[in-house]
């Protein structure tokens, strides 16, 4: 059977692949698991709903709502709400299921449904496999007053903000602060909880229509904040993406920060409070090799996991570390969230900005880029990447070459018959001709027969 969840959930092209039927069915299902589970013994189930802007979240809402409260589901409908305030609001209500309804930085077009189990965490891959598995299946419906009750929640911006809020110590009185909003989740959220930090704020793609969302904004697009941030004359921007469960920075002068910078910053932060469990951040294995090279400078250790936040989050639930993200901007702070939140991070590196008094490009400059070259070998056969003989050995002179003056990765992809083959080294025009080299043996060698 085709898999239907995939690394953050169920995500496609709504109406489509992500229809209203399939909304119900997931739904109904995940409550038959964790009802034969034991997870509603003893209590009436509940269930916290949130979405993102997208005009689709609209008709799926009410999807999963009918799903849920026809297994016998009562269900608070969120409304517009970030997926880590989603997460917060299932821990705080005490709900034995949350559900988000985002394709986080995907296209307007897309959408997606994430499930959260009771405090917040996301689901197990066995859950997700045993939902998939009663999908379709009979079922004795519940009559009468076991039915779902559904009920608005309207105080939930409010108090996942005055949560954002209350986990830093120090105000931000005097910093102004551009945050792009994406026009999505955070759009009210973000710039509340920034303000009731004391921080200037001018938000900007805060005006979501529905079909706006990560329209040339966002975190992956950030030419609107770096202009923005010029212009008002801020100390910092940050920018979001459509469910804000992670963001990107600029500095004052308009310079990309990117996701190692970021963790980097605040690996320091938390090391200078004492509360960097074991002075180890965890990362993945696309982090840059100079965020590794700065934080063994700054007696920091890094743990290296695959890409993906759940395998960073899998990581830091084992060993009960308190920092870890991408470079993609998702940072995790385990201390006040169980999942990449970007208005929390932001808060954060603005808290270190005003207690050292430092500028974001200074507290930046804890660590060196080292330029990336990232190819992609299309239409190769991605299972023989570890096994050919002739690639490793080209792997091993490349990285014997560059000695500890860069680094060689080379992962298939996920989803496509496509290797990456990453490269970083001390000059661009190195790091690209090693590149170069290595994607002609990966293109002759893993050729399609």
């Amino acid at each position: 059977m085709t898999r239907l969840f995939g690394t953050d959930g169920v995500r496609g092209l709504a109406n489509a692949d992500l229809t209203a039927e399939l909304a119900l069915d997931l739904s109904v299902c995940a409550a038959h698991v964790l009802a034969d589970r034991g997870e509603f013994e003893g209590h009436r189930p509940l269930a916290v709903v949130g979405r993102d802007t997208r005009i689709s979240g609209q008709f799926l809402e009410a999807a999963v709502v009918a799903g849920l409260a026809s297994a016998g589901v009562d269900v608070l409908l969120l409304g517009v709400l970030p997926t880590p305030g989603v997460a917060y609001m299932t821990e705080r209500l005490g709900a034995d299921l949350g559900v988000m309804l985002s394709a986080s930085h995907n296209p307007m077009p897309d959408n997606g449904i994430k499930f959260l189990a009771r405090g917040g965490h996301k689901l197990d891959d066995a859950i997700e496999i045993a939902i998939e598995r009663r999908m379709g299946e009979p079922w004795e419906r519940p009559t009468g007053g076991h039915v779902g009750r559904v009920t608005t929640y309207d105080s939930a911006v409010e108090e996942y903000a005055a949560h954002l809020e209350s986990t830093i110590t120090h105000p931000l009185v005097g910093l102004k602060v551009v945050l792009d909003c994406a026009e999505g989740a955070a759009h009210a959220a973000g710039p509340r909880a920034l303000e009731d930090a004391g921080a200037t704020v001018i938000a900007i793609h805060a005006d979501p229509d529905g079909l706006n969302i990560n329209d040339n904004c966002g975190s992956t697009h950030l030419e609107s904040l770096r202009a923005a941030v010029v212009e008002h004359g801020a100390h910092a921007g940050f920018a979001l993406d459509g469910d804000a469960d992670r963001c990107l920075a600029v500095d004052a002068d308009g310079n990309v920060v990117d996701g190692d910078q970021l963790l980097a910053i605040l690996a320091l932060s938390l090391r200078d409070k004492g509360r960097l469990v074991k002075d180890t951040v965890v990362a993945t294995v696309m982090s840059n090799l100079g965020f590794v090279q700065a934080m063994r400078a700054n007696g920091v250790g890094v743990r290296q996991t695959k890409v993906g936040d759940r395998y960073v989050l899998e990581a830091m639930k084992i060993s009960g570390y308190s920092l870890g993200g991408e470079q993609s901007g998702h940072v995790i702070m385990s201390d006040h969230a169980t999942t990449g939140d970007g208005i929390l991070t932001t808060l954060h590196v603005m808290e270190r900005m005003a207690t050292t008094g430092t500028s974001l490009a200074e507290l930046a400059a804890v660590m060196t880029r080292l330029p990336q070259v990232l190819l992609n070998v299309r239409d190769v056969d991605k299972s023989r990447t570890d096994e050919d003989a002739v690639l490793a050995a080209a792997v091993a002179e490349e990285e014997a070459a560059l000695g500890d003056r860069g680094r060689i990765l080379l992962r298939p992809s996920g989803t496509e018959p496509i290797v990456r083959v990453m490269v970083e080294a001390p000059t661009h025009d190195e790091a690209e001709a090693v590149a170069s080299r290595l994607a002609d043996v990966v293109r002759h060698q893993l050729a399609l027969s």
